[in-house]
């Protein structure tokens, strides 16, 4: 870990040392009942957690309580609104950012919620929610480590668990405390537009690498100041609709269901996983959010879990089939089915008014309203945010810090997978005339993919990084040409790498019912490149198999890159030989669509099988 690692236990800072009374006499001056509860048991550092709980909530009216199972978007409700309404946490989704996007902007933005949440009666700070889903990936200047297909290609969860706790520092730093982060999808149809947020198709392998939770949260949440609370999503199956539609149905038996999607979570919970999201989907036809079997009977109490169970953004909006307008109904129908907090981007009055009316109707009972807060407010005891509730400023130098980088090089390496190789690969980097083109080649955007900066990513110089471009010419010490389209290219070449794939997306914008092949465009450039008759190896970066098998014939080389994010150098050291691939399929790869779903087991015959990788010694 970095410099800023090593002094993670200094951390104190003033309110961690002289306590809440001092911190709300800072931000406004104390009320007579804040100045009364200052002295109670919930305040005591040292008491047992659930005494402080218990003590807290003797002292919480009814409203104090329904705030506290809400998350609003940030965009929805500043400090004060936050304030009054008594809401339990705040959430950032994808691009919604400070302005400017800076981690010293972060952290004013995180503080100035807290200092009102300080500010009430009982002075409870919020918990501040990010999709930190591979790296603090909001945040420009972060380090972005790639997408969880390119993790599940390394085999390696100890480096799993090593990007989860940078990125916990990264993110501790800025102030937030909790990341939506891992997605234990189990991705069984590639049409799906979130299987880059998959560690793989078998359940096995994304149980072993929810090794990232322990780097997040640490061997217990809250023991060191950089621990986050991590988040096992989505709850359950999503990975597994019919079609690979995003927010479809996953018809299964619950044999089928236990066996491949129920296990990582199972693991996950073994962990001590601070939070579980439920998926936005359904389970033959019945909406998670509304599923209390799988909720309350399975996840609760079958499983034992005793964190927080958050919905999906706006999800209840949906259960009564029209996400317009939230009514009584879908309320009534999510607490009830074992919610525990309910992630809003607006609607936060309403949504408060609706559940106080079912509370007072005891349709929603009084028992459910306590089991969601003790949850709730025991993650925030646990996290040690009534000690310390302020950003880890001293811990800013870390965001981006080249220890990092290193780090995340070193994944993008290990992701690497090598599916063709006549012996083009790898290149001399004293030796190779080199010419590069394609679309991927020179766009930290494109190799970065979606949740990045914004929900669906974009094309572009977005943030601070090496393209691949920018790597392969760190690396090469012979002469490297670069044009996008592959003009210019001629026989003098020892080699041409052309880098395409798809540009980014996010969830139901990535669906690809149809199939994903090369643009024309790619196939274009690589076209021109062949013509010239030297080598030609593709770079492949995407966020799951593309059709080749028209193609791949005509390739000298075909090395699967995934997302790698922000360090492109890592796959220019593969290229070049430096680290001999050792990448391995986390999912297996079609000759054709037509084939989806495809998967490990079903007898189908794929162009490469799932665990598949060439290294340069075979």
């Amino acid at each position: 870990m970095s410099a800023g690692s090593k002094q993670r236990r200094l951390r104190g800072t003033v309110p961690a040392l002289v306590g809440l009374a001092v911190v709300s006499l800072l931000a406004g001056g104390l009320t007579p009942a804040s100045a009364e509860n200052s002295r109670a048991l919930y305040r005591d550092a040292s008491a047992p957690v659930p005494q402080r709980v218990d003590d807290l909530m003797s002292r919480m009216s009814v409203e104090d309580k329904l705030g506290q199972m809400v998350q609003i978007e940030r965009d929805a409700a500043g400090p004060a609104d936050v304030a009054d309404h008594r809401i339990g946490s705040v959430l950032s989704g994808g691009g919604s950012t400070p302005t400017p996007n800076t981690p010293e902007a972060w952290a004013d933005m995180y503080d100035r919620y807290q200092r009102a949440a300080l500010d009430t009666p009982l002075g409870i700070p919020v918990l501040y929610g990010v999709d930190a889903v591979h790296g603090h990936n909001n945040v420009r200047t972060a380090t972005i480590f790639p997408h969880n297909i390119g993790l599940g290609a390394t085999r390696n969860p100890w480096l799993v668990r090593r990007v989860g706790a940078a990125t916990a520092e990264e993110v501790a730093a800025t102030g937030i405390d909790w990341t939506f982060s891992p997605c234990l999808c189990v991705a069984r149809n590639d049409r799906w537009g979130r299987t880059y947020e998959s560690f793989g198709e078998a359940p096995w392998l994304a149980s072993t690498m929810s090794e990232e939770i322990t780097g997040y949260q640490g061997h217990r949440l809250g023991d060191d100041p950089t621990s986050i609370m991590a988040t096992a999503k989505h709850y359950v199956g999503d990975g597994g609709t019919t079609g690979g539609v995003d927010q479809g149905d996953t018809r299964l038996s619950e044999r089928e269901l236990r066996r491949i999607h129920l296990e990582p979570f199972r693991a996950a919970i073994e962990r001590d996983v601070a939070s579980v999201m439920v998926s936005y989907s359904s389970w033959n036809g019945t909406p998670l959010h509304a599923h209390r079997y799988l909720i309350r009977d399975v996840l609760k109490r079958e499983l034992g879990f005793d964190g927080v169970v958050l919905s999906d953004y706006d999800a209840i909006h949906q259960l009564d089939g029209d996400d317009s307008t939230l009514t009584a109904s879908e309320v009534r129908r999510s607490i009830n089915s074992g919610l525990d907090m309910i992630m809003l981007s607006t609607d936060h009055e309403r949504f408060l008014h609706l559940l106080r009316q079912e509370v007072s109707a005891g349709t929603i009972p009084m028992s459910r309203i306590d089991d969601a807060v003790r949850r709730v407010l025991t993650k925030k005891f646990e996290m040690g945010l009534f000690e310390r509730p302020f950003a880890q400023r001293d811990l800013l130098s870390t965001v981006g810090s080249d220890e990092h980088r290193a780090l995340a090089r070193q994944a993008v390496r290990e992701s690497q997978t090598l599916l063709e190789n006549d012996g083009v690969l790898p290149l001399s980097p004293e030796e190779d005339k080199v010419f590069v083109a394609g679309s991927n080649a020179d766009d930290i955007g494109n190799q970065s993919g979606g949740w990045t900066i914004s929900w669906q990513g974009s094309s572009g110089a977005i943030t601070e990084g090496t393209t691949i471009l920018e790597g392969i010419r760190q690396v090469s010490d012979a002469p490297v040409t670069y044009d996008r389209e592959g003009d210019g290219i001629d026989s003098s070449y020892d080699a041409a790498i052309a880098v395409v794939g798809e540009k980014p997306y996010a969830e139901y914008r990535g669906d690809s019912p149809e199939g994903v092949r090369l643009s024309r465009q790619d196939l274009d450039t690589i076209a021109k490149l062949r013509e010239s008759g030297v080598p030609v190896a593709v770079v492949l970066v995407s966020g799951r198999p593309v059709e080749v098998t028209e193609h791949v014939d005509d390739w000298n080389a075909l090395l699967a890159s995934w997302l790698p994010g922000t360090q492109g150098g890592g796959v220019a050291d593969v290229l070049f030989g430096e680290y001999d691939p050792t990448g391995k399929l986390p999912v297996t790869w079609m000759r054709s669509y037509e084939q989806q779903p495809i998967n490990v087991g079903d007898r189908k015959d794929p162009l490469y099988p799932f665990g598949y990788g060439l290294s340069y010694r075979n």
